[in-house]
């Protein structure tokens, strides 16, 4: 994996890279070899995965097709307008 660091800035080359790790499952498959897993639990988990990724494809097919109504859509995050400047009160002498 390789990333190139624009300008010496190297927070924004890290952040490109824990992207693309992200992407490529390499902090999942860190968390997963932390501790040993039985070759039984292995099983069990990754059916359960399949079993995870089936009813969401076919949720999405239902929701195309009609046949489930459509997650209500989040709102676009709104700014708040800035305050009014208060100009500085001048003392009367």
């Amino acid at each position: 994996m390789q990333v190139l660091v624009r300008d010496n800035n190297i927070e924004q080359a890290l952040r490109v890279l824990k992207k693309k790790m992200q992407r490529e499952g390499v902090f999942r498959e860190m968390k997963q070899r932390r501790s040993y897993e039985k070759p039984s639990e292995k099983k069990t988990r990754e059916k359960s995965d399949a079993v995870r990724r089936a009813r969401k494809l076919a949720r999405k097919q239902a929701i195309r097709e009609g046949l489930l109504p459509a997650p209500p859509k989040k709102k676009p995050f709104e700014r708040k307008p800035p305050l009014p400047e208060v100009k500085a009160r001048v003392p009367i002498a």
